[in-house]
């Protein structure tokens, strides 16, 4: 059970995997895409076509139909990664070994929605994924093996392509041991939890008055349903790619607000010092860099003094 990009890898480990075989997929309804607002599969309904197993695609969990579904299939195990959906708790009962959750965070921090992105938001050094026996309670379960990885500077979609790849190898290699019954389940501790909930666009906004880093934080955990916007020249857009000057680098001088471009590099002033702009997207163009951005409001970086801010 999965929908979005993050639970395709570890759909392709079962599917490649010797000592399993994946019954059926459940993912989310066909979503509207494009200014031709035509439906489109979800990737993981893509890539269980493609490998020949058969998708339901149910509003949400609940009902008989949905539970006859589930049980017609007998399964011994319901592998469960990015779903969107929450399942109850006589789904959760029908699979003899039980239901896992391939969850993106080192639990007990960051159960919830969005723990990638919360990672990266928060400034958290190591991000990972956890194997977890799924409850009732939001991401409550026992777990009994969890990966690491260093997050430096990766944006959201890198983090979180290497925790799929991450997540599914880390099934693959513990799956004859849940299987069995061999797995040594570990409970959460329930006084460290901290909980990652959904993204909104809001916090996402880029500002003057937030620090470099701040700001930095908010571009790389960037992702198409909340990214970092900002005005830059009058132009609201959305900023795909950023960094901080290197220390001793030679810098303009700016006030919090203002922008410039300066040897071939478009800086934004923050409440407390620059803000290097690599890539963007402006509204209703196609993404460029920072240079090719720039072309087109050359007049108005050297004209008056150019300014950045905030969307209202």
């Amino acid at each position: 059970m999965g929908t979005s990009d993050f639970a395709v890898a570890a759909l392709k480990g079962l599917i490649d995997c010797e000592r399993t075989d994946v019954r059926a997929v459940f993912t989310r309804p066909d979503a509207v895409s494009g200014r031709g607002r035509r439906l489109l599969p979800s990737p993981v309904k893509a890539a269980a076509q493609e490998a020949g197993i058969e998708v339901f695609t149910p509003k949400d969990m609940k009902g008989a139909e949905v539970y006859d579904a589930v049980s017609s299939i007998s399964p011994d195990l319901i592998v469960v990664a990015s779903y969107g959906c929450i399942l109850p708790q006589e789904i959760l009962d029908l699979p003899a070994i039980g239901c896992i959750n391939i969850h993106a965070s080192i639990l007990p921090n960051h159960r919830g929605a969005a723990p990638i992105q919360r990672a990266i938001l928060e400034g958290d050094k190591i991000a990972g994924v956890s194997l977890m026996l799924m409850t009732a309670g939001l991401d409550e379960g026992d777990f009994c093996a969890v990966a690491r990885t260093e997050i430096g500077d990766k944006d959201y979609d890198a983090l979180s392509d290497e925790l799929a790849e991450m997540g599914a190898k880390l099934l693959i290699d513990n799956i004859d041991a849940i299987s069995s019954g061999k797995a040594a389940w570990v409970a959460q501790d329930k006084t460290r939890a901290t909980y990652a909930e959904k993204i909104s666009k809001a916090e996402m906004l880029l500002s003057p008055e937030f620090s470099v880093r701040d700001n930095l934080l908010r571009v790389r955990a960037s992702s198409a349903q909340a990214p970092a916007k900002a005005v830059i020249c009058d132009r609201p857009l959305t900023v795909l790619a950023a960094s901080a000057p290197e220390e001793g680098e030679e810098l303009p001088q700016l006030a919090p607000g203002t922008a410039t471009m300066f040897r071939k590099r478009l800086y934004l002033a923050c409440s407390d010092g620059l803000l290097q702009i690599l890539r963007v997207k402006p509204d209703g163009k196609k993404e460029m860099d920072a240079a090719a951005f720039c072309a087109g409001i050359n007049a108005a970086l050297k004209g008056g003094e150019p300014t950045w801010s905030a969307i209202a």
